[in-house]
This record gives structure tokens, sequence and C-alpha cells, in this order.
């Protein structure tokens, strides 16, 4: 598998969006994740520069077959942010004709954030597995910046998105956010991850663009606290 699987990480303002200050103070990723050998990738939150982000799939000789959405926040998946309208989902489903995969909580927010009707949306509960050729991603709920946040786990590799960075969590004080469900998210939720997989953060807040699951246990705030009541006293916001 090592050989046919295909991950790339672009961080926007860098690797595409590149005239877009607001891509560039926003520092997000897009991830794609692949089957070199059918050429098939989703893309994981398409954002700021649709065709930029396609025409690197291609370069790479690569198709876009599935988006994967890891909340609904239009830095993420498009949408009307501080006065101004991010491309993103949308845009890329004027392009190419593909599902775009959402926690069933979230989808109602996908719909609302980016105008895409219920037929564009593939539901999924959490332990649900999307298949991009012979790659298996495995679809984890974790709630708690937004009500279906979810990271995606796939070849030692976990895509958090907005869950957790390097540095923080997401934040947790937002409408439809949860600090209680964040702090199960991290401890419980995310538990059974190794410390060897890699942790691939939705944001590069941290000088590193991604770490290893225990150096991030080891060194991230917000695995300090002893309890659950302690986080809250600290994140709860």
């Amino acid at each position: 598998m090592s050989d046919r699987f295909y991950f790339r990480q672009l961080l926007s303002g860098r690797d595409f969006a590149t005239d877009d200050q607001m891509a560039q103070q926003m520092v997000n990723f897009v991830y794609a994740i692949g089957d070199r050998d059918t050429g098939e990738a989703v893309l994981v939150d398409p954002a700021y520069d649709v065709n930029g982000i396609l025409d690197r799939l291609a370069h790479d000789g690569m198709r876009c077959v599935g988006v994967l959405a890891t909340h609904y926040h239009p830095d993420h998946v498009g949408g009307s942010m501080m006065g101004m309208t991010l491309e993103g989902v949308a845009d890329v489903l004027e392009r190419v004709e593909v599902p775009v995969h959402v926690q069933a909580d979230e989808a109602e927010f996908v719909s609302t954030v980016t105008g895409l009707g219920d037929d564009s949306l593939v539901r999924h509960a959490s332990g649900d597995t999307v298949s991009v050729g012979a790659v298996d991603i495995e679809l984890i709920h974790t709630p708690g910046h937004t009500p279906g946040s979810q990271c995606f786990l796939v070849d030692g590799r976990l895509v958090a998105g907005d869950t957790l960075f390097l540095d923080g969590c997401g934040r947790t004080d937002l409408p439809g956010a949860d600090p209680a469900e964040m702090y199960e998210s991290l401890t419980q939720r995310l538990a059974r991850i190794p410390d060897e997989t890699v942790l691939y953060p939705g944001h590069r807040y941290s000088l590193e663009s991604s770490a290893t699951m225990g150096i991030t246990r080891e060194r991230n705030v917000v695995f300090r606290p002893q309890s659950r009541e302690q986080w809250l006293a600290v994140f709860g916001g």
C-alpha cells in the first residue's frame, strides 16, 4: 500500500491561493488522499482556491472523486466569513460531480453555509469508512469545536481538522461548540489513536506542520489537566 498510497498536505497562501490575504492569514491546510494506482483522490476541506487545488491534483496525475468535510466553518468548506465569500465545496461540485462526506450532525450546517442540497451530502456515523481505490479512510466523530466535527484516520495518519492542533485545540466558545464534548473527544474518542500516528491539523498554528500523537500528547497543554473538572476550568470558556 505504501507504493500506491497518495497523500498531500497543502497550505493556503503558500501552496494555493498565493495572492489571497485571507488564505495567508488563516493558514488552513487542505489534504488530498488517494490511490495512485486508480488515480482517485478525495479532498479534505477544500477552500479559497478550488481551481488551484484541483490543478495540483491533476499535476500529480490524480482526479477528485469526493470531498471530506471536517466541519462546517467557511474557512474549511467555503461560504461567507468576515464579510467575504470564500470558495469551497460548492465550487468543487461546479467542476466535478462528487459526493461530499459529512458527519450526520454537521449536515444541516454544511448545507446552510455552502448552499448545497441534501442530495450532494453523504451523512456518516462515527466508524464509517470511505474508500478511495484500495485506500480506506475511517471517519471519527469528534464533537466539541462544532457538533459534527470529525477526524479522518488513514495509513497511520490522523487528519484532525480543528479538533486538535499540535498546540491547543479548536475554539469552544463559538456557536455550537461544547467544551465538555471537546474534552471527551480529546481524552476518550481519540484515546485509541496510537502514539506513533502522525497528527495533521486543520491549520498551521505551529512551526511544524505535523507531529506524532505521542509528541502532541506530551507537549500540548490541552492534555495537561488530570480530570474533566480541571480541563473545563482551564478550557471551558
